[in-house]
Order: C-alpha cells, then sequence, then structure tokens
C-alpha cells in the first residue's frame, strides 16, 4: 500500500480525495448545496472536487471542506505531530 500510493501522481491522489469527500459528505447527509453553505465556497467547486475535475483545490479550501463536515480533526492524520526524540530526552535530562 505504501509504495503504491508513492507510484500514484498528486492529481490522482486528490481525486481519489474529492471521492472519499464525497462519500464522507454523503454518509452524513450533508448536499453539496449544504456544505458550500457552511463552507463558504461555490457548489461548483465542491462539485468539481468531488468528480475529479478540478485537482488543483488549495488546502485553505480542503481546510473549509473539513470543517464544513465536522471532521477537521482528521487533518492532524496529515502531519501528526513528532514525537520527542530520545536524543533530545537526554540533552532534557542532562541539562538539569
Amino acid at each position: 500500500m505504501y509504495s503504491e500510493l508513492y507510484e500514484r501522481t498528486g492529481r490522482d491522489i486528490i481525486k481519489e480525495l474529492g471521492k472519499r469527500f464525497s462519500d464522507y459528505r454523503k454518509r452524513m447527509g450533508y448536499t453539496q448545496k449544504e456544505v458550500a453553505e457552511k463552507s463558504g465556497l461555490s457548489v461548483f467547486t465542491i462539485s468539481s472536487f468531488e468528480n475529479g475535475s478540478s485537482t488543483g483545490i488549495t488546502m485553505a479550501s480542503f481546510i473549509k471542506l473539513l470543517r464544513s463536515i465536522d471532521s477537521l480533526d482528521e487533518i492532524e492524520k496529515l502531519l501528526p505531530e513528532l514525537a520527542v526524540s530520545p536524543r533530545e530526552v537526554f540533552k532534557k535530562q542532562t541539562r538539569k
């Protein structure tokens, strides 16, 4: 799975995200119009993202979309906060 992801283009990954967003939106019972009203984005932008015809979505728009379906906390999975390295822990302990 990991290597398959790296073999895909950025465009393909964004298309898949659009499809997944559509699935989430529908499962949660939101229409594109409701998401547009909650996010401040146009129905056209949402539709284009979901059907894969627009792969130039900005991170700001993506965050608005996640917020509109009450899934903003999922953004943490993109780049989770790094744990403190053992080296840093050792440095802090020796400074005390």
